[in-house]
């Protein structure tokens, strides 16, 4: 028996739009559905407008997102800027844990209409270890290709066209769409070995390094094109040009220049292949990139000669990782990673440090137009900005901010003059000064011209005084600054067996607060919906975060698909909110908050209440204590002199004592607000939103 006729009502109440998505509809059973239920239930709820989303012309890729009908161009493509982020509810999505590109659109029949933006993770074809943030080329990642999809539908017969035909779709679902903008490659990535100009390298042997200067990108063409002119072009038959220097200029087409490389672009095992003859090549001569660093000092790395940092690999060469000369407490080196080279170096990198005046101004052309050229293609609507929490200046921040502050800025200002509403959505966690970056972390934000930023609360027990003041904090930065905090709910990097303790309770609140704080952004990874808690840790692949990668052996190895969890008692509570929501949600959303009782910077109580500051009609009341009940309160009036009545509530069992609360002409005496409960209340003369939920 098919899961959706188990789910007559649910699936009956979307395909009639009473409902943004299908009550009951577990996310694991969603992405199995089948091609043909899938489509029918779309075509239910969209008709014809679904078979334009697919049909060849508006899923080609050659085709640009401009020419797109209205109907697919999404609900943000008439914003005028990228404000519009600033209160988005944002789902990120691991496509290795859904089934692909195709999967997406499944998933997204779980989600509500309030749930309106969706975060792809790293769409591009992996590096080392099978790192999606470690991109190895502009191609798109086959592991995302659905043979099913292209069986019902036989020109979406390429990643390319299924990943066209999956923007189309959401945009239809009401859903903005964002890619990430990655400033780093694989060390050694095509990228990489194609524009060798655009990346930092070094000449090692064995665990010292004999040369890091500036000009040593020279000597890589050189040997670069000595291995060309002894194993010839990749592609047979195509000639090779009449040297180095005309190999590398600007003026040869990349196209061109990576054919000759490593083959054509749908043949991914012989680009592989080419590209490890490549790297050995450069191995045994020495040379490697410089890995990408986060955070205080960013510069100065030097071999690490521990015994577990060396590495020999199949072919004997010997692997080295490196750390800094002079760390500071975040200090990290990305061994597996290059970061782009934007700038000059001071004494040709003589001391490691760069010149901030001096932009390569050609490395952040190749990085915007490449990231133009995706977004075009595809239609995304919005970046996250991954690593946004770099900035490497020591200095302050120059008295004008240009194109060239840095460079996720300038992939976001490039990309807006031809879709102004695109918007970035920044990953940086609002560390204190010069912890993640050097400098007011806000500051460097607003500099790079982010909407919205990632915050840390997801690094945080609810309840909790670092809770509470990270969100007053938060709070204070939503109405002072340019940039905007999320309300993160977690994330797939806080999927992960080390952070379990922040989920043990409290998980309803934290999606009760995302949502109806409704002038914050939020985020929320998948799979957040039915978290099993992990008083100790699960296998590891229950953890989305482990699917980021591919590693083999080792204590984040994975040895099979994906595990949903199985928390259905969480799902349940979740779907009763979405339910809520529902009606509501396009009249709260955006609508300025005004606090009754604000968070409490000192973090000292628990409890918060806010209403709608332009035109209160609902009063939100959360004990974000998830062990303590609070008993015997005031909740302020605020002039707000109405009765309120109690609409809903996250708790198991509602209060009745406190169903109808009345103003003693101070505040609304409230009996007990349970642990960890949300709680929803009307004022007794305003507009009655929900009059009947949908049964499950």
């Amino acid at each position: 028996m098919s899961v959706l006729s188990t789910l007559a009502n649910g699936v009956e109440a979307y395909i009639s739009r009473r409902v943004s998505f299908i009550p009951g509809l577990l996310p694991d059973q969603a992405v199995k559905l089948s091609v043909e239920e899938a489509l029918s239930l779309l075509q239910g709820r969209f008709g014809r407008l679904v078979e334009l989303a697919l049909e060849p012309e508006t899923t080609n890729p050659a085709q640009p997102c401009t020419a797109l009908p209205a109907e697919l161009r999404g609900p943000v493509a008439g914003e005028y800027n990228g404000n519009w982020m600033k209160s988005a509810n944002l789902v990120g999505v691991n496509l290795r844990t859904v089934g692909g590109f195709w999967g997406l659109a499944l998933y997204c029949l779980t989600l509500p209409a309030a749930q309106n933006a969706i975060h792809l993770l790293p769409i591009w074809e992996p590096g080392v270890v099978g790192s999606l943030y470690g991109m190895c080329s502009w191609q798109l990642n086959p592991e995302f290709y659905r043979p099913d999809l292209a069986e019902a539908c036989p020109w979406l017969d390429t990643p390319a066209r299924q990943l066209k035909a999956v923007v189309n779709l959401l945009h239809l679902m009401g859903r903005a769409v964002g890619m990430d903008v990655i400033p780093h490659t694989d060390r050694f990535s095509e990228m990489a070995l194609a524009y060798p100009e655009h990346f930092e390298w070094l000449k090692r042997r064995g665990a010292s390094i004999g040369n890091h200067s500036a000009s040593l990108y020279q000597a890589v063409q050189r040997c670069i094109w000595q291995f060309l002119r002894q194993n010839g072009a990749a592609v047979v038959g195509e000639p090779l040009p009449s040297g180095w220097r005309e190999f590398f200029s600007p003026e040869f087409p990349e196209e061109r220049r990576l054919r000759l490389l490593f083959g054509l672009p749908e043949d991914f095992a012989g680009r592989l292949s080419r590209r490890k003859t490549l790297i050995r090549h450069l191995r045994r001569q020495g040379y490697e990139t410089l890995p990408a660093t986060m955070a205080p000092p960013f510069r100065g790395l030097e071999v690490d000669p521990s015994p577990q940092a060396r590495l020999v690999d199949d072919d004997g060469l010997e692997w080295r990782d490196y750390r800094f000369i002079r760390p500071q407490a975040m200090s990290r080196v990305f061994n597996p990673l290059a970061g782009y080279r934007f700038f000059e170096s001071k004494e040709d990198n003589r001391n490691w440090e760069l010149d901030f005046d001096q932009p390569r101004q050609q490395t952040w052309q190749y990085l915007c137009d490449h990231y133009i050229a995706v977004q075009r293609q595809f239609g995304f609507d919005f970046m996250r900005g991954d690593m946004s929490h770099t900035q490497m200046r020591p200095e302050p921040a120059p008295a004008a901010i240009d194109r060239y502050y840095h460079p996720l800025g300038a992939v976001k200002a490039a990309i807006q003059e031809t879709a102004p509403y695109f918007a970035y959505f920044a990953e940086s966690f609002l560390a204190p000064r010069d912890v993640m970056g050097y400098g007011e972390e806000m500051d460097h934000l607003e500099a790079s011209r982010a909407e919205a930023t990632l915050g840390d609360l997801q690094s945080t027990v609810m309840g909790s005084s670092e809770f509470l003041q990270r969100l007053r904090q938060y709070d204070d930065f939503k109405n002072t600054r340019r940039c905007t905090p999320s309300f993160t709910v977690i994330t797939a990097d806080k999927d992960d067996p080390r952070f379990d303790h922040f989920y043990l309770a409290g998980n309803e609140l934290r999606l009760f607060m995302a949502f109806f704080l409704a002038d914050f952004p939020s985020y929320m990874g998948l799979g957040f919906e039915c978290r099993d808690p992990h008083p100790v840790p699960a296998p590891n692949e229950h953890y989305s975060k482990l699917f980021v990668f591919q590693e083999p052996r080792g204590h984040k190895a994975t040895w099979g698909p994906f595990v949903w969890g199985k928390n259905v008692q969480l799902f349940k509570r979740l779907e009763h909110l979405k339910l809520y929501i529902e009606p509501l949600w396009h009249w709260l959303r955006g609508r300025p908050t005004r606090w009754l009782i604000a968070p409490d910077a000192t973090g000292s109580n628990p409890l918060v209440a806010w209403t709608q500051l332009d035109e209160p009609r609902l009063v939100f009341l959360a004990n974000t204590s998830v062990e303590h009940a609070v008993a015997h309160f005031g909740l302020p009036d605020a002039g707000l002199t109405y009765p309120l009545v109690c609409e809903f509530t996250t708790a198991e069992e509602p209060s009745h004592a406190d169903g109808l609360l009345k103003s003693n002409g101070l505040y609304y005496p409230v009996t007990c607000l349970q642990a960890g409960e949300g709680r929803v209340y009307r004022l007794e003369a305003g507009e009655r939103f929900n009059d009947s939920l949908i049964p499950t």
